[in-house]
């Protein structure tokens, strides 16, 4: 509940991004640099924030960050240049990169079963309040006022993030039990090298990274598709996006958790890659609208039983006192998806407006393997940590 009052705010202001930069007079580079500025500080921080609280505890880490955050909505909404919200959208993504904590605690206090359908409510909880988050902030917002008609909304966006972050302090309880392990932290780019060369993590890895340069190019892409191909104005694009959210957030709620208990998280998460790669295939050849809105609620809902198998599968393979920092460097992943993937996409746009569908469905195909080859390595790694299992039990 605290982590969808989290992203109410993010919903808020996410939207109205482009305007905000827009009312200093931005260029469209620094528009996309703005937009940049938050993915990169949540490379940094998702295994910064993992790693530091399996060492001193899950409760401490999410009550800071969230509270950091709501400080950079302060400050954005004051915020008097550009340059000065640039580093303010960095601080903010490097505070926000600690989706790896809230997975971690997940894990903590979930039986290993069970999982994926805890972190695909997890899931359900963010879509739910990016659902409503535009629209809010649609209304509150004031464009023809220049920088100062964004105010108001940053502002109720900080007091949400305030809100969780109170809440978190008040409510939640420590996941993390401390022992002389929790201590023993070995060097990032140690656990980097490690992680790479673990047969379950490092596939997974791999797999957030190119499923993600995909799904984030034709993200940041495909409202000038559907104008190029419909004549879409924004309020049609910002329609089809909150049917895909809510059909995702319906599935993560309702399906993801008994389909994966019953079918094994890595078959999940094979079957959900490939309705992504049929959906990307089959996008170009949409004949209308609706069928397109159809396609892209149907390639959420791929998406929605695939991703949260991903952490389930790293948490069960993992030693309990590096999983904050494993699913962190996971996250990382899908940062740096969401900082290159737009980049190629416009890149490949620009040639021709169906080809962000065609090279995603081309370099996301082979991951299908890749988790299928991760499921079958988790069978002979997951014995190896019996303390997985103890603890969760």
């Amino acid at each position: 509940m605290v982590m969808m009052i989290n992203m109410l705010g993010f919903g808020v202001v996410v939207p109205l991004l482009p305007f905000y930069a827009k009312s200093f007079h931005a260029p469209p580079w620094q528009i996309a640099l703005l937009f940049s500025a938050y993915s990169v500080g949540s490379f940094f921080g998702e295994p910064f924030w993992g790693r530091l609280s399996d060492r001193i505890g899950r409760k401490p880490i999410l009550v800071s960050t969230v509270a950091a955050n709501c400080l950079c909505y302060l400050a954005l909404a004051f915020a008097p240049n550009l340059l000065i919200a640039f580093i303010v959208r960095f601080l903010g993504g490097l505070a926000a990169g600690n989706s790896s904590v809230v997975q971690g605690y997940i894990a903590d206090v979930t039986p290993v079963e069970a999982r994926a359908g805890r972190m695909s409510i997890l899931g359900a909880a963010y879509n739910i309040g990016f659902i409503f988050g535009p629209g809010l902030g649609g209304l509150l917002a004031r464009p023809g006022d220049g920088p100062a008609g964004f105010q108001l909304p940053l502002l109720v966006a900080s007091a949400l993030a305030g809100i969780s972050a109170t809440c978190i302090f008040l409510v939640v309880r420590e996941s993390r039990v401390h022992t002389q392990t929790s201590s023993q932290q070995h060097n990032r780019w140690v656990m980097f090298g490690r992680a790479l060369r673990h047969p379950v993590v490092g596939r997974l890895m791999l797999l957030t990274l190119i499923a993600g340069l995909a799904f984030n190019g034709i993200e940041s892409t495909f409202g000038f598709w559907g104008q190029h191909r419909y004549g879409w104005t924004p309020r049609d694009i910002g329609l089809c996006f909150t049917v895909s959210a809510v059909v995702s957030a319906a599935a993560q709620t309702v399906l993801t958790g008994s389909l994966s208990r019953r079918f094994g998280p890595a078959p999940m998460l094979a079957f959900g890659v490939a309705v992504t790669v049929v959906c990307l295939i089959a996008q170009p050849f949409s004949p209308t609208g609706l069928v397109t809105v159809a396609i892209m609620a149907v390639m959420s809902l791929g998406q929605s039983v695939a991703f949260p198998n991903s952490s389930a599968l790293i948490s069960r393979t993992t030693d309990p006192d590096r999983q904050g920092q494993m699913l962190g460097l996971n996250n990382a992943m899908g940062a740096l998806a969401r900082v290159t993937g737009p980049l190629c996409a416009l890149s490949l746009f620009s040639l021709s407006p169906d080809s962000p569908f065609f090279a995603g469905a081309l370099i996301t195909a082979p991951t299908i393997f890749l988790a299928l080859a991760a499921g079958r390595a988790a069978n002979k790694v997951a014995p190896e940590h019996p303390g997985v299992v103890a603890q969760a039990g």
